[in-house]
């Protein structure tokens, strides 16, 4: 697999460890200014568990992509890649039609990038 997609891979590994951070630990705090446009400052509390449920996923999707770090089977790799991609691009578009279109640019185009990569190498 090629540098490139592997970067971007890492990078978008990184992303959703950060989303992991910010839905499960700092929800109430860091999580509040970033989700300020979206969900009402009174929301916050009650929606903590679900936040913390959505974060957990996003390390999966994570873990998923620093997995493929260790296959040493470049057809596996590729596919693996592809299935974690795919999932982080799906959710990226669902995000964006149900939450706001902002997730859809963070997180569906980058994994939308990274699979073209992943493909070309």
């Amino acid at each position: 697999m090629g540098t490139i997609a592997q970067l971007l891979i890492g990078l978008i590994a990184l992303e959703h460890f950060y989303f992991l951070w910010l839905e499960m630990f700092v929800w109430e705090t860091t999580g509040r200014k970033v989700f300020s446009e979206v969900l009402p400052e009174k929301l916050f509390l009650p929606t903590k568990g679900l936040a913390a449920n959505q974060g957990l996923y996003n390390g999966f999707l994570a873990a998923g992509l620093i997995w493929t770090f260790f296959i040493s089977d470049p057809l596996w790799k590729t596919y693996i890649s592809i299935f974690f991609l795919g999932c982080i691009f799906i959710a990226g578009i669902y995000g964006g039609i149900t939450v706001t279109r902002k997730i859809f640019l963070v997180q569906a185009i980058p994994a939308v990038i990274a699979i073209i990569f992943v493909l070309a190498s």
